[in-house]
């Protein structure tokens, strides 16, 4: 249903409110991403003495726990319910827009901000392939109708640009866009600053011979939201949020690490019974009229020292152990290996001689994240290639492919030995050579030309061929039991 300029502009400032305090999360979650975490002291006096000596330091942990899942997360392609084979058209939609990599930042975003968006809009230079872009939880916001975690009301898109912030409302029917100057960030009084709020508010942009509205031909809202381990009645919840206190703690460990190597990693010696060594004063004719401690430094940088006191001892005490910080860093460390469930291995890189059967046990856990992603993002990205069917005005085919599958890689490591074992023992028991090739890790589209390839191969050598089906364990299906059998004269 159509709504007006007022009830379009309400809209924006409501959901530019929300998404900006979003943002605050995301944009902190983005530092710890990058490193550039901030030191939280113990206390006040260790603030005061190293806060500029640790300034920008940090042992970056977050990074490894949000990439690890990110790198088992392959789109290989999309499968409509009952076809055979993955959707050949589609997929050169996915490749054209470059999603081959975007949708690894979009996958990460959401890892890292709980969320993150897909945007599928009709492109007028091409009628068969549309624009289709991740968006980032800090520019993007979908509104849900009340009720309802899956139907979307409305999406918006803002950003900045110079002097200028932009929105775009995408609504089921009509798509407006509004601009409005930034904020100078002077602070003022609530007044006078909701008086620049009426001045300087949301106004429709000026967009040449486009309409502003402009109706959606698609007649959904054309922007799909990715949930990062969504909850029934709570905001999803991202991969490193939790992570962040334990990298905080880490960080200060380090900190206080360091702070002991500088004051107590050396023995350390201690006269007594000895005054401090003097050194005469002499006035201009030599004579002695006084005498001053001295520099101490210079004994150290000399390494000698005269003692001539026979009742001075030298005493000592050892230099102070550094093992209690690194294995309080080791346990921290473990605990964020356990609480994100990324392998030991990836964050602490010991690795024993582990077998084949160890490995695989590790990253179970790993393994289960990004299948659970998979689940989730999988069940968004349906909704994206209905999007890209809709925006093509094939509405039945998007319709079809909102209940198709959406194909992924296997996000489970094995060696070469171990898959190909696993292969001819499926085999064996009747699985298809076709599908055997997509399960050994090939794209549909690659899974396609071995097939090409197998049958040129068959045409023109077809006595190899046939030998190769009789072959035990031969990667072929033999005879069935449909098959005619010559039961001889």
């Amino acid at each position: 249903m159509p709504v007006s300029e007022d009830q379009a502009r309400r809209l924006v400032d409501v959901l530019a409110s929300e998404l900006t305090s979003r943002s605050a999360d995301v944009l902190r979650n983005d530092r710890y991403y990058r490193g550039k975490h901030p030191l939280n002291f113990a206390s006040d006096e260790f603030q005061k003495y190293c806060a500029d000596r640790y300034k920008g330091f940090s042992d970056n942990w977050v990074q490894p726990v949000a990439d690890s899942p990110v790198e088992r997360l392959t789109v290989t392609g999309i499968q409509a319910p009952g076809a055979s084979k993955a959707d050949a058209e589609l997929w050169g939609v996915w490749q054209r827009n470059g999603l081959d990599a975007d949708s690894q930042l979009g996958f990460l975003g959401a890892g890292n901000a709980a969320r993150s968006f897909v945007l599928v809009w009709g492109d007028p230079d091409d009628d068969d392939t549309p624009c289709v872009t991740f968006e980032d939880a800090s520019t993007a916001i979908v509104q849900y109708v009340p009720g309802s975690r899956r139907k979307r009301r409305a999406a918006m898109k803002m950003w900045q640009d110079g002097f200028s912030e932009f929105a775009t409302l995408y609504l089921p029917d009509e798509v407006w866009k509004f601009e409005r100057p930034l904020s100078s960030g002077e602070k003022k009084s609530p007044q006078m600053a909701e008086a620049d709020e009426v001045v300087d508010g949301w106004t429709p942009r000026e967009m040449d011979a486009e309409p502003n509205p402009q109706p959606n031909p698609m007649g959904v809202v054309p922007m799909v939201e990715l949930p990062n381990r969504p909850l029934l009645a709570a905001d999803p919840v991202s991969d490193i949020s939790g992570v962040i206190s334990m990298q905080d703690a880490i960080n200060l460990l380090w900190a206080l690490l360091f702070t002991g190597a500088d004051f107590a990693s050396l023995a350390q010696r201690i006269i007594i019974g000895a005054e401090v060594p003097k050194i005469p004063i002499l006035d201009a004719n030599g004579q002695k009229v006084g005498e001053k401690p001295i520099d101490l430094k210079k004994f150290v940088n000399d390494r000698i020292l005269w003692l001539e006191n026979p009742n001075a001892k030298v005493e000592s005490w050892p230099a102070a152990s550094l093992t209690a910080y690194t294995d309080i860093i080791e346990v921290a460390v473990g605990h964020i290996a356990a609480q994100t469930r990324t392998p030991q291995h990836y964050l602490v890189g010991k690795m024993a001689n582990l077998s084949g059967d160890a490995l695989i046990a590790a990253e179970t856990g790993l393994v289960k994240r990004a299948e659970e992603k998979q689940l989730w993002f999988g069940q968004a990205l349906r909704e994206v290639f209905q999007l890209i069917c809709l925006a093509r005005g094939e509405d039945a085919r998007g319709r079809e492919l909102a209940a198709g599958t959406v194909l992924w890689r296997d996000p489970q490591s094995r060696n070469l030995a171990q898959l190909t074992d696993s292969l001819l023992k499926l085999k064996q028991v009747g699985f298809p050579f076709e599908w055997l090739a997509q399960r050994f890790g090939l794209t549909p589209t690659e899974v396609t030309t071995l097939m090409e390839m197998r049958t040129r191969e068959a045409d023109l050598d077809p006595v190899s061929a046939i030998m190769s089906r009789a072959a035990p364990g031969a990667l072929e299906p033999g005879p069935t039991d449909t098959d005619p059998v010559d039961d001889g004269p």
